[in-house]
C-alpha cells in the first residue's frame, strides 16, 4: 500500500479543528512567555516550565509528522514556513539541561512561534505576497533614506556643532536627530537654532513625507494587482 503524502495544499486544507487548535496553542505559548517575564509570576515558575515542555512536545510532533509524510523530505526542512516551525522548538532543546546565560538567551527565539500563524491565515499570506512583490522598490527607498540621513547628519552637525556642542557632539549623535526628523516624529530633544540648521530641518521634513508616501504607493499598487490576479483566476476557473 502506498505511503500517504502531504503537500502544501493538503496541509492548508487540514480540518478546521486542527487549524484552530494550533492557532490557540500558538497564542497560549506567546501569552505564557510574556507572563513568565513578570517578576510577580516567579512563584509559578514550575507551571511555566511544564507548560513550555508540553507546548514544545506538541509542536515537535506536528513538525516531525508532516516531515515524515512530506513527498520531498530533503527540501522540507529548508522551506520558509518549516524553518519557522523549527525555530519555534529548537531553543527549548538547545537550552535544556544547560545553565549558561548565553544559551538561555536563545529562548527569545520562541517569538518566532507567532509567525506560524501565517500558515493558517490567508490574510497574512497575502501580506507576504505583497511585500515579496514590492521588495525591490522598498530596498530602493531604504537606500535613498540612508543617503538622505547621512547627508542631513553631516549638514546639521556642521551647522549646529559650534552653537550647540553638547547637543550635536558628533555626526553619529546628529544621526539620531536626522532619523527623528525624517520620520516626522520630532521628540524635541535636539532642536536646531541656527538659520542653516533650520533650513536643513525643513528640507528633511518635506523629504520624510515623500519617503513615507513612496512605499505606501508601492504597497497599495501591489494590493490592487494581486487582488485583480485573484479575480482573474476565479473567473478563469468558473468558465472551465
Amino acid at each position: 500500500m502506498d505511503k500517504p503524502k502531504v503537500n502544501a495544499a493538503d496541509r492548508e486544507n487540514s480540518p478546521p479543528i486542527i487549524e484552530w487548535s494550533i492557532l490557540l496553542l500558538i497564542v497560549y505559548s506567546i501569552i505564557t512567555m510574556v507572563l513568565e517575564s513578570i517578576p510577580e509570576m516567579k512563584p509559578y515558575a514550575s507551571f511555566f516550565d511544564w507548560s513550555e515542555t508540553i507546548v514544545v512536545a506538541i509542536f515537535t510532533v506536528e513538525y516531525l509528522t508532516f516531515w515524515i509524510l512530506s513527498p520531498n523530505k530533503r527540501r522540507y526542512p529548508f522551506q520558509f514556513l518549516h524553518v519557522i516551525d523549527l525555530l519555534a522548538i529548537l531553543p527549548f532543546y538547545l537550552t535544556a539541561g544547560f545553565d549558561l546565560r548565553a544559551l538561555r538567551s536563545l529562548r527569545l527565539l520562541r517569538v518566532f512561534r507567532i509567525m506560524k500563524v501565517a500558515r493558517y491565515s490567508q490574510s497574512i499570506q497575502l501580506l507576504g505576497k505583497i511585500f515579496t512583490r514590492v521588495a525591490p522598490d522598498l530596498v530602493t527607498c531604504w537606500i535613498i533614506a540612508m543617503m538622505v540621513l547621512l547627508i542631513s547628519s553631516c549638514g546639521i552637525y556642521y551647522a549646529e556643532h559650534e552653537t550647540q556642542p553638547d547637543v550635536f557632539t558628533s555626526i553619529p549623535e546628529a544621526l539620531w536627530w536626522s532619523i527623528v526628523t525624517l520620520t516626522t516624529v520630532g521628540y524635541g530633544d535636539a532642536v536646531p537654532i541656527t538659520a542653516l540648521g533650520r533650513l536643513f530641518a525643513g528640507v528633511l521634513m518635506f523629504t520624510g513625507i515623500g519617503l513615507v508616501a513612496f512605499p505606501t504607493s508601492f504597497i497599495t499598487t501591489a494590493i490592487g494587482e494581486i487582488r485583480q490576479e485573484a479575480r482573474s483566476e476565479l473567473e478563469t476557473t468558473a468558465h472551465r
